[in-house]
């Protein structure tokens, strides 16, 4: 979600604060429950076939997307989401048809070649902090396993979801730096646009807060967490990643 929290801060607001038990409570209506499965960590802002230089270049661009509350704060800023499968999204870049697209990162946009049919790729993309993915589970299913059974099933997701989120971070660097290399022009999004993004974002909340009390409930108690590690990381890793970035190691 646009602003949201990071991998790790996700999973920690999952199991030690009120997110799983809350996201349990809403899917409990529909028999299921949920196990991280991995998640990708921070996502790049994807690939361009032109720069993007302030919020009025994203007026009318063709950009594949997800959807969501990312596709409804990204319609705000006047981009026209194409909601269509991976694999076709190469052919659509080459001739022309499609104007951007965002998917994961590095390591999954390399192996699909968009590198090779975008010149522009670009990060600080505010929506998607931490993505992360979940294993459905039903409940009637899992409630006729033994006790045993149903904690190896616990057990399982958690070594898929360490295994997962651990790959990402080691492989993603070793792609990006092969596609620099090979002529992508890699960029940051400028402030104005990232400013735009987030009032376009805060907005489409404030919708669905204001509508849906399930959703009011689930955001606010994930954005009191969140202002807590942003206070937290300010005096921790926030400064000891700026540190490593700026020292020859």
């Amino acid at each position: 979600m646009p602003f949201g929290l990071t991998a790790g801060q996700t999973q920690a607001w999952k199991e030690h604060g009120n997110g799983r038990k809350l996201l349990n409570e809403l899917f409990a209506k529909y028999n299921f429950q949920t196990l991280s499965a991995l998640n990708t960590g921070t996502q790049m802002g994807g690939w361009y076939r032109k720069e993007i230089k302030s919020p009025e270049d994203f007026k009318g661009l063709k950009m594949r997307l997800g959807g969501g509350v990312f596709g409804e704060s990204m319609a705000k800023l006047g981009v026209v989401a194409q909601n269509m499968p991976a694999g076709e999204v190469y052919q659509a870049l080459e001739k022309g048809t499609l104007d951007a697209v965002e998917f994961v990162g590095p390591y999954d946009d390399e192996k699909l070649g968009y590198n090779k049919v975008a010149k522009y790729y670009y990060y600080g993309a505010w929506w998607e902090g931490g993505a992360d993915l979940e294993f459905f589970i039903n409940n009637k299913a899992l409630a006729k396993l033994s006790p045993e059974n149903q904690a190896i099933v616990r057990a399982a997701a958690a070594v898929a979801y360490n295994d997962g989120t651990s790959k990402y971070l080691a492989l993603n660097p070793i792609s990006l730096k092969r596609m620099v290399g090979s002529g992508t022009q890699l960029k940051p999004f400028p402030k104005a646009v990232v400013e735009a993004g987030f009032k376009s974002a805060q907005e489409v909340y404030a919708e669905h807060s204001a509508k849906e009390p399930t959703f009011k409930k689930i955001f606010e108690d994930m954005r009191a967490f969140q202002r807590d590690q942003i206070l937290w990381n300010r005096i921790s890793e926030l400064p000891f990643l700026q540190t490593m970035a700026s020292v020859k190691i």
